[in-house]
C-alpha cells in the first residue's frame, strides 16, 4: 500500500456510532421473549431464500420491503416477531457513541475529511439520521440501498474514493465487522476494526499523522 497520508475517514453506523450490535439485539429479543439464537436463525434462514450468508443483505440492497422480510422471519420463526415495523423497534432508545461522535467532530474542525458508509435500509433512513447531526458531521453520505452496492463488496469504496477525489490508499474505514474491514482493504483502503471508541481514536490518530491521546 502506498504510504500517501489518510485525508478522509469513513466511519460505519450501526456497531460504530451506536452500541454494538450485540447489545441492540439483546434488548430486542429480550423484548419480545425471544433468544438472540433463534431470531437470528431465522434471519439467517431468509438470507439463505434470497442466495446469500450476509443476513441484512436482502434488506440493505434491497430486494425486499421490511414488512415483507418481517413475515419472512415470523414464518421461519414459527410465529409472530410481534412489530409492525423492525426498524422502529430496532431503533428504539437506542443511543448514539457520543464519544464517538465527538471524535469525528473534533477531526472535522481539524480539517480531516469525515464521511459515512452504512449498509443501510430503507425504512431506517429517517430514524438514523435522528440520532447525529449528518450536517456537523459528514462531507459525504453513502448508503447501500441508495448507490445499489455494499460492503465489503469493491465497488462501493470505489465509488466512494471517487466521490471524495482522493485515491484509495487516502481513505480509512472504521468498521465494527471484519469483514468489510478485509474488504476495504483489498480495495486499497487502511481500515480500523472497531471495538471502541478510544482504540479507534489512537489508531487514527496514528493514520493521519497526529500524535496519538
Amino acid at each position: 500500500m502506498s504510504a500517501s497520508p489518510v485525508t478522509t475517514v469513513w466511519t460505519d453506523f450501526g456497531g460504530v456510532l451506536t452500541p454494538p450490535i450485540e447489545e441492540s439485539l439483546a434488548k430486542f429479543c429480550a423484548d419480545r421473549g425471544l433468544t438472540p439464537l433463534e431470531f437470528m436463525g431465522a434471519v439467517r434462514t431468509v438470507a439463505a431464500r434470497f442466495g446469500t450468508s450476509d443476513l441484512l443483505e436482502p434488506l440493505d440492497t434491497p430486494m425486499i420491503d421490511e414488512p415483507a422480510w418481517l413475515d419472512l422471519v415470523s414464518e421461519a420463526l414459527g410465529r409472530p416477531v410481534g412489530v409492525s415495523s423492525f426498524g422502529e423497534a430496532w431503533f428504539d432508545g437506542r443511543p448514539a457513541n457520543h464519544e464517538w461522535v465527538r471524535t469525528l467532530r473534533t477531526l472535522r474542525r481539524r480539517g480531516v475529511g469525515v464521511s459515512l458508509m452504512s449498509n443501510m435500509v430503507p425504512a431506517w433512513d429517517e430514524r438514523w439520521r435522528r440520532m447525529v447531526d449528518v450536517d456537523e458531521l459528514f462531507d459525504h453520505v453513502v448508503l447501500s440501498f441508495e448507490v445499489g452496492c455494499r460492503k465489503p463488496g469493491a465497488e462501493i469504496f470505489e465509488l466512494a474514493a471517487s466521490r471524495v477525489g482522493v485515491p484509495p490508499e487516502a481513505c480509512v474505514l472504521i468498521d465494527d465487522t471484519e469483514r468489510n474491514c478485509a474488504g476495504a482493504q483489498t480495495a486499497g483502503w487502511h481500515a480500523i476494526h472497531f471495538t471502541d471508541a478510544r482504540s479507534a481514536a489512537r489508531q487514527l490518530a496514528r493514520l493521519i499523522g497526529e500524535r496519538p491521546k
